[in-house]
């Protein structure tokens, strides 16, 4: 296998370990006396929209990356903004990330992809994880749910789960996007060159298109 490409694969799984390790630490989801579900606002550079439950700000010290957590519920929220985010999910096809299904809100197509990871070696544990992403005409958008092994809510089930139907549908439906500043290069977040990149995604392509001798040599 070519040594670049070994380092970009080598990149995307630290890259989904990084992601998956934010949900060690995760408001709470109350109704009021009606059963009406309680929702929390959020606004960054990029989106702003409402978590379904009591959500807080964990981490907002990157103008592309934001972080929040509920934390009754172990679920974890990474949103965050990137140049290509279409590159970046042909990348995480690699790993096993594809088929998305397709659902459209307010005018915003979505690719809704579901995967599982495991937390540490604890196989007992294992994590529920959708992906959210949109690729606009100028930045891409993404949002990360990380179920915990441990939440409460059923993410089992993919788009008929309640994980999916309480909890990221009614977000995706209120989210807004707006262009921003201080949207990352996906090549500079792997540390390689544009040109290095492009390579690398040929290679990438190859791969979704059946040829996996692009693997070798």
């Amino acid at each position: 296998m070519d040594d670049k490409y070994t380092i970009i694969i080598l990149v995307v799984i630290v890259a989904i370990i990084a992601v998956v390790g934010y949900a060690f630490a995760t408001g709470m989801l109350n109704g009021d006396n009606n059963g009406n579900m309680q929702t929390t606002p959020f606004k960054t550079d990029f989106m702003e929209g409402s978590f379904v439950g009591n959500v807080s700000l964990e981490n907002g010290t990157e103008k592309f990356m934001h972080s929040y957590e509920d934390k009754q519920h172990k679920i974890t929220y990474n949103i965050s903004t990137v140049d290509n985010s279409t590159a970046l999910m042909d990348i995480y096809y690699l790993q096993g990330v594809a088929n998305p299904e397709k659902r459209s809100f307010n005018g915003v197509d979505w690719n809704i992809y579901f995967n599982q990871a495991i937390q540490g070696n604890n196989t007992n544990n294992t994590m529920n994880i959708i992906i959210c992403q949109h690729q606009g005409e100028k930045q891409g958008y993404l949002i990360y749910a990380i179920f915990d092994g441990k939440s409460d809510v059923d993410a089992s089930n993919q788009m008929f789960s309640p994980a999916y139907k309480d909890y990221i549908e009614p977000l995706l439906k209120s989210i807004s996007l707006k262009e921003s500043k201080n949207v990352p290069k996906i090549y500079d977040e792997f540390g390689l060159s544009e040109d290095e990149f492009a390579q690398q995604m040929e290679l990438v392509h190859q791969v979704k298109a059946g040829n996996t001798s692009a693997l070798q040599g």
